[in-house]
């Protein structure tokens, strides 16, 4: 069995484990109150009494378990009566987190319990009346059973990230190294480079552009009722806020720019700068061909074996990789919930449709018109780099992998692969664009906000110059979209709206990143005079050397030093 078929079914056993036994599996009772900042819960000793309210220590995650529910009737926008849960009556443990931030032990006399005993309180819920009629009511109960079972698994999603991750940093600088070192022309770099980040800046912009008009046509904003945003918004504000936060501290693209000069290579190396070790690889790189006749060679040599071994370190991860995407997927499907899913089903539809014309339209003419190959061909060349973004939803994590599928599956020489593939997962990120595009619609048609034309070319712009700086790594793009929403004046609070299904749709738009990372990738290729096509499975196969298959299957051997 080939590796991404054992991936792809890694997928579908996490989907399911996620629909069926996940948090908000409607399968399971919901009988866990479950917050990320304790002090967002609105708890009391006596409901009866105002002033027993509880001020849980610092910032830390709390679960409370259900004991019993209080309903009444309260009235809503229209004046008629609705029954709702008003409290309910909860208990959770002292944790020694809790009990660390708790530092005079203020808290604990007040509950009379030590560390390790379990509290009873009444929680508050807060009531939201619809102006059509109604009360939705906030925070949603989750199941204590499908929130302990992905806990269980998430540890083996986190392992599978972090070998990954660690094969990142050596094999990008070996490979850089090596790649520019072998080059020996700084002006065939310099042209190389320009041409990439050009054709990346394009795509991007066109992105934005496309996730624009799959808005203007599909219309999400119209189908998400008052429900659903005063759930999504209750739900979600205090993860907004944050993100808002982060990009009001996000630095100037000036600052950007300068930054990618590394201050300390090795802090660089060590931190994971992906566009600080670049700039240093390159230059390193560079001084090594400007060497003595043959003084380099040992250097290179070095690194050239480095980057050899490191590509054993990814087989032997992906290895594994089926049982880490199955705990990611589940996680991820099991948080999101049937709910959320069901509210922003139109808005999500809107998403993938631009990013399927995107990736069909844009990656599929570069393929077919400048890297002269089978569109299906390349699809099926590039599968295993692919399914790795689409569960880590991360381009870094899935660069190694890229980098085997650009050399070993269409055959890009290392210097070229090694050069635009890095600078591509840090830089190219044209599906977030797009996704940021449709957002931005999205959530000012939920607020009934009329955009000019120059506000969605301000769209545009934004997102094209955000989505350089973007890190590759989950998440960032809403802190992206947050600099975009505040450039487009766009209320930054509908970020709320949409991080229900944001780490859904980040597995798509991530592959779709990856996707165009390698479609350049081999347009670069062709256009430095390489020819290249793609690996048949049957060449995969037959042979060890290339592709993903069967290149464990070597007997190990002692290695004696000098």
């Amino acid at each position: 069995m080939q590796v991404y078929t054992k991936i792809l079914i890694g997928m579908a056993v996490g989907a399911v484990i996620g629909l069926t036994l996940g948090p908000n599996s409607s399968l399971l009772e919901h009988d866990r109150y479950s917050y990320k900042d304790a002090r967002r819960a609105e708890l009391y000793l006596d409901r009866a009494d105002p002033g027993s309210r509880l001020t849980l220590p610092g910032k830390a995650p709390l679960d409370l378990a259900v004991q019993e529910v209080v309903r009444g009737e309260v009235p809503d926008a229209t004046g008629a009566q609705v029954e709702v849960v008003q409290w309910v009556r909860v208990d959770f443990p002292i944790t020694e987190k809790l009990a660390l931030l708790d530092e005079d032990g203020a808290f604990r006399e007040r509950v009379g319990k030590r560390s390790g005993e379990r509290v009873t309180a009444w929680l508050k819920l807060q009531q939201i009346p619809l102006d059509g009629g109604g009360i939705q009511t906030a925070p949603q109960p989750i199941s204590a059973l499908g929130d302990d079972i992905i806990a269980v698994l998430a540890p083996i999603g986190d392992l599978f990230m972090r070998l990954i991750k660690m094969v990142i940093v050596p094999l990008v600088f070996a490979s850089l190294l090596v790649g520019v070192a072998s080059l020996g022309d700084v002006r065939k770099l310099g042209r190389m480079g320009g041409k990439t980040l050009g054709l990346y800046l394009c795509t991007t912009a066109v992105a934005v552009t496309i996730g624009l008009a799959c808005a203007h046509i599909i219309q999400p904003g119209d189908f998400i009722d008052q429900a659903d945003r005063a759930a999504l918004v209750a739900q979600f504000a205090g993860d907004a806020g944050s993100k808002a936060s982060a990009a009001a501290e996000a630095p100037s693209t000036i600052e950007n720019i300068l930054s990618i000069i590394p201050l300390n290579p090795m802090e660089s190396l060590s931190s994971g700068n992906m566009l600080q070790i670049i700039f240093f690889a390159v230059i390193l790189g560079i001084a090594l061909t400007m060497l003595g006749q043959g003084e380099g060679q040992p250097v290179v040599r070095f690194f050239d074996r480095i980057q050899q071994a490191m590509i054993i370190v990814i087989h032997i991860v992906m290895a594994i990789a089926p049982y880490g995407v199955a705990a990611l997927v589940a996680e991820v499907v099991g948080t999101s919930g049937f709910s959320v899913l069901k509210a922003l089903l139109v808005y999500g539809l809107a998403v993938l449709a631009g990013l399927s014309l995107h990736a069909g339209l844009v990656y599929g003419g570069l393929v077919v018109f400048k890297a002269r190959l089978k569109w299906l061909d390349f699809m099926r060349a590039i599968r295993p780099a692919q399914l790795i973004a689409f569960s880590t939803s991360s381009s870094s994590a899935a660069l190694p992998v890229s980098m085997e599928c650009a050399e070993q599956n269409l055959g890009v020489s290392n210097a070229t692969s090694s050069f635009v593939l890095p600078l591509g997962s840090t830089v190219n990120m044209d599906g977030t664009a797009l996704y940021q595009g449709v957002a931005a619609i999205f959530i000012a048609q939920v607020f009934q906000m009329d955009l000019t034309i120059a506000d969605q070319l301000s769209i545009v712009l934004a997102a094209t110059m955000a989505s350089v700086g973007a890190a590759g790594v989950p998440g960032a793009g809403m802190v992206t979209l947050a600099m975009v929403l505040t450039a487009s004046g766009i209320p930054q609070v509908g970020l709320a709206l949409i991080l229900g299904m944001d780490r859904l749709l980040d597995m798509f738009r991530t592959a779709v990143n990856v996707t165009g990372d390698l479609a350049v990738t081999s347009v670069m290729a062709v256009s430095e005079g390489e020819s290249i096509r793609v690996l048949s499975d049957a060449e995969d196969q037959a042979d060890p050397e290339r592709g993903f298959e069967h290149r464990l299957d070597k007997d190990e051997h002692p290695v004696e030093p000098d």
